[in-house]
C-alpha cells in the first residue's frame, strides 16, 4: 500500500513553475520574482500577464493586455439579472460561483484538444469578478449597475464601481497592490480544487468555479473577517493585551496568526502593514491599526516565552486595510477570489501542458463482505 498521508498533507503532486514559498525565511515568488519587488514596480494587470505567460510583460505587450482586460470587465444583460434575481440572503461566494460558470455561456470557445480553455485570451473571468462583487454589493445597496471604467487599474476600478466615486489615487493604488498579494501562493485547497478539475479536461470555468467554492470554506477564506471581529470585539489599543492574554490562556485562537507555511512573518503581512499604516494616517485614524499591532505584541511576547515561531499571516492586516477602503466585510473572501483568479488560472493552464487525471487512493477502513438480510427479515 502506499504511503498514508491524511489530507495529502506534504504529498508532491505535481511540479511547477509558478510559486515559490520559503516559510523559513518569510519569502514569496511570483515566477522567479520577490513579491516585495512585484508589489512596489508593478500593477494587477502586470502581474496577471506574468501568470498567465511566465514572464512580465514590455510596454507594448501590458499596453495590449490591459485593453483586453479591461475590455473584458463589461457585464452582459442576462449576468446583470442574475445577480440581482439572486436570493438576497445567500452569501455573494455562493453567487460568485453560479455566475462564473454562467459566463461560461456568454464565451465564444475555441476548442483545444477537448473542452474549451481560451480563458487566456478572453480574460472574461479574471476581469469580470471584480464588477459582478461590486454589482451584488450595489443591488445589496439597492442602487443600479455602475459599469466599469477602461481607465482605471483593476483596483481602482474597483472601488468606484462599489462606491460610485472614482477613488483617492492612492487608495486605488493600495487597493490594486493588495491584489497583487493575493494572486498566488501555490497549492493551497482551492488552486489544488482547480488543477483536480482542470486534469479532467474540464473547462477553465468549471476549474475556477470549483475553486471559488473551496474558498469558501471557513478553513480557507475568512480568516480575515473574523480579525476584524476580534478588533470590534477588543475595541480599543489599551484593551488588547490583556484580550490576548486571556485568550491564549482559555486555549483560543488568536485569528491572523499563524500559517500552515511560514516559520517568519509572512511577506505579505509586512506589505500590507505598511498600507494599513499609510491609510490610518491619511484617513486620521489608527484605532484597528493600533490594535493590531498591539495584539501582535502581545502574542509574539507569549510565543518567545514558548520559543514557537508564530507570526502574524497576511489576513492579520488585510481585513483593517479592506475596512478602511470601504469594502463591506461580507466582501473580503470574494475580494480574495477576484485577487486569486489569475493563479488558479495560471494553475490550470500548467497542469494542461503535461496532464495527468489526479486519482488517490483511499485506505478502506470498512467492514468486510456483511451477509445482505432480505428486507422482510432486518
Amino acid at each position: 500500500m502506499a504511503e498514508f498521508a491524511k489530507g495529502l498533507e506534504g504529498v508532491i503532486a505535481a511540479e511547477s513553475r509558478i510559486c515559490k514559498i520559503d516559510g523559513e525565511q518569510g519569502r514569496l515568488y511570483y515566477m522567479g520574482y520577490s513579491i516585495t519587488d512585484l508589489v512596489e514596480h508593478c500593477t494587477f494587470e502586470e502581474v496577471t500577464y506574468l501568470l498567465l505567460y511566465g514572464e512580465l510583460p514590455t510596454r507594448e505587450q501590458l499596453a495590449v493586455f490591459s485593453a483586453k482586460m479591461r475590455n473584458a470587465r463589461e457585464l452582459k444583460q442576462p449576468v446583470i439579472n442574475m445577480i440581482k434575481d439572486f436570493p438576497k440572503k445567500a452569501h455573494p461566494m455562493e453567487l460568485l460561483q453560479s455566475v462564473i460558470s454562467y459566463l461560461s455561456s456568454y464565451v465564444e470557445h475555441k476548442i483545444h484538444h477537448g473542452p474549451h480553455c481560451n480563458c487566456r485570451d478572453t480574460l472574461h473571468q479574471l476581469a469580470e469578478m471584480a464588477t459582478v462583487v461590486a454589482t451584488y454589493q450595489r443591488v445589496q445597496e439597492g442602487k443600479e449597475y455602475l459599469p466599469p471604467r477602461k481607465d482605471l487599474s483593476h483596483g481602482a476600478n474597483f472601488l468606484y464601481m462599489l462606491r460610485g466615486e472614482e477613488p483617492d489615487p492612492v487608495e486605488g493604488e493600495i487597493m490594486d497592490k493588495a491584489l497583487i498579494l493575493h494572486a498566488e501562493h501555490s497549492f493551497n485547497a482551492s488552486t489544488f480544487t482547480a488543477r483536480v478539475v482542470a486534469s479532467t479536461m474540464s473547462t477553465c470555468y468549471c476549474s475556477i468555479s470549483a475553486a471559488v467554492g473551496a474558498l469558501f470554506g471557513s478553513l480557507h477564506g475568512g480568516a480575515n473577517e473574523k480579525v476584524m471581529d476580534m478588533v470590534d470585539e477588543i475595541g480599543t489599543p489599551q484593551a488588547a493585551r490583556d484580550w490576548v492574554n486571556k485568550a491564549l490562556d482559555e486555549k483560543k485562537k488568536v485569528m491572523g496568526m499563524g500559517h500552515r507555511v511560514y516559520r517568519a512573518k509572512d511577506p505579505r503581512a509586512i506589505v500590507i502593514e505598511g498600507y494599513l499604516e499609510e491609510l490610518s494616517e491619511m484617513k486620521n485614524d489608527r484605532n484597528a491599526c493600533e490594535i493590531l499591532k498591539e495584539v501582535e505584541s502581545a502574542f509574539r511576547e507569549r510565543m518567545e516565552e514558548k520559543g514557537k515561531p508564530i507570526y502574524p499571516n497576511v489576513d492579520f492586516f488585510s481585513g483593517a486595510v479592506y475596512r478602511m477602503l470601504g469594502i463591506p466585510t461580507r466582501l473580503f473572501t470574494p475580494v480574495f477570489a477576484i485577487a486569486r483568479a489569475p493563479g488558479w488560472l495560471s494553475h490550470i493552464l500548467e497542469q494542461r501542458v503535461d496532464n495527468r487525471i489526479y486519482r488517490p487512493k483511499a485506505a478502506y477502513v470498512g467492514s468486510d463482505h456483511r451477509p445482505l438480510v432480505p428486507i422482510e427479515e432486518r
